[in-house]
């Protein structure tokens, strides 16, 4: 993440995801990655998985989200 974050901070949080999101994470983040002369990846997936996160959640309104007192009710779930 940048350096830059302005009023941003970086919360290590565990969340639920599917596994079919994060295998589209981790084959997205290896299809993009450089590879050293071994031909292994050189991408950390962990960092990848926070960085998406953090750019949906940048981009989908996460701080309204957060503002509104009726996100934290009890879901019927």
């Amino acid at each position: 993440m940048p350096e830059n974050q302005g009023d941003k901070l970086l919360v290590n949080v565990n969340i639920e995801i599917t596994a079919a999101a994060l295998q589209a994470i981790v084959a997205n983040a290896k299809r993009m990655a450089p590879r050293n002369s071994n031909g292994t990846y050189r991408v950390d997936t962990a960092d990848q998985v926070s960085a998406i996160i953090s750019r949906f959640l940048d981009t989908r309104g996460f701080e309204q989200f957060a503002r509104d007192s009726t996100n934290y009710e009890p879901s019927a779930s």
